[in-house]
């Protein structure tokens, strides 16, 4: 899918000519996005590559770095993960443990990195990843961090996938032992992957936020009503209103996610607005969920097959609460709003 996406020139849209892009604007981005919404592809295990990965090589990244890697991610040539939480460094990362220590001097020098990863989507598949390492552990704790390019396939590092609620198995377990990495692997400055992290980390809520249409599991408006009116509630004061609810929370989370994604440059940090766009996105999933069961009553619990979307609803009941903790909990979001957005003080 991705090659094909290549070869019509609709990969990389907004990304610079000279790396394998089309150097257009956010708005055409968002088209061809709008265009392929729905559609059965593999796009979810490229996303974290695409997405979150090429805008940290792009704003960060060394120029041999970008020209290396950021062909082959826009082509799915290669899959990409993050490895940032830790068993104990979830919602606070900045507290991880996973150290990488130099061996060696000049060009030769190689990192050797030693930790435990958590909650890694597609690590299992993945070809390389951008992790997160402690570098200087006499500084305080976001200052002394430092971002690598980390080839999946190295010595030393195994993966375990966990299961999920839903039966799938994305996330993983991965533990580094005495990983090593050359020096040429470091994104951006020594000790500087807390800028690093944040880059990839907006662009996350970006993604998730900049169309709610578009996330899995997919429920929106046209599901709901379909059901509700497979179920004999297209008339019903109650199922309309709250079908009305779905309706203006979808309209107001796509206008906010076009506008955030407008504002947008490539290798520009998103800024706070993304923490708006992405809560907003996980509250919609949760919302429209609750309103399928509470609609459909008792049977709920074990959805006809002949229902309007019925796997789906089912799923997306077990799925939706993820989508509050992936990419920075609903309480991380809304403090950053709080300060970054509102201008409130710190409790």
């Amino acid at each position: 899918y991705r090659a094909a996406l290549a070869g019509a020139g609709l990969a990389g849209v907004t990304v610079p000519t000279e790396y394998g892009g089309r150097g257009l604007s956010i708005a055409h981005d968002t088209a061809v996005a709008l265009a392929a919404r729905g559609m059965h592809t593999f796009e979810d295990v490229c996303g974290i590559g695409t997405g979150m990965c090429v805008p940290v090589l792009l704003t960060l990244g060394a120029e041999e770095q970008k020209r290396a890697y950021i062909g082959p991610l826009l082509r799915g040539e290669q899959i990409w993960c993050q490895l940032f939480s830790e068993p104990g460094a979830g919602s606070d990362v900045a507290a991880l443990r996973t150290k990488a220590v130099r061996d060696g001097s000049g060009p030769a020098a190689e990192w050797v990195l030693t930790g435990q990863k958590v909650w890694t989507t597609y690590a299992h598949h993945a070809d390389y990843g951008l992790v997160l390492a402690r570098t200087d552990p006499d500084v305080p704790k976001h200052k002394g961090i430092s971002m690598f390019v980390l080839d999946m396939k190295a010595a030393g590092i195994s993966a375990r996938p966990l299961r999920q609620m839903t039966g799938d198995a994305e996330f993983n377990e991965v533990f580094l032992d005495e990983v090593r990495v050359p020096a040429d692997a470091l994104i951006g400055e020594l000790n500087g992957g807390w800028r690093a992290a944040l880059v990839m980390l907006m662009n996350e809520r970006v993604q998730i936020g900049r169309d709610p249409l578009s996330m899995s599991p997919p429920v929106n408006f046209t599901m709901l009503r379909e059901l509700i009116n497979d179920r004999g509630l297209g008339e019903d004061t109650t199922a309309r209103a709250r079908l009305a609810e779905v309706f203006v929370l979808e309209r107001g989370l796509q206008l906010l996610g076009h506008k955030v994604a407008s504002t947008l440059k490539p290798g520009q940090d998103p800024g706070p607005f993304a923490s708006l766009s992405k809560m907003g996105a996980a509250h919609l999933a949760r919302f429209t969920t609750q309103a399928a069961f509470d609609l459909g009553g008792a049977p709920a619990a074990a959805w006809a097959g002949d229902d309007a979307g019925a796997g789906v609803w089912a799923y997306s009941m077990l799925a939706a609460p993820a989508l509050g903790i992936a990419g920075g909990t609903d309480q991380i979001q809304r403090s950053i709003v709080a300060e970054r957005v509102l201008g409130l003080p710190k409790s």
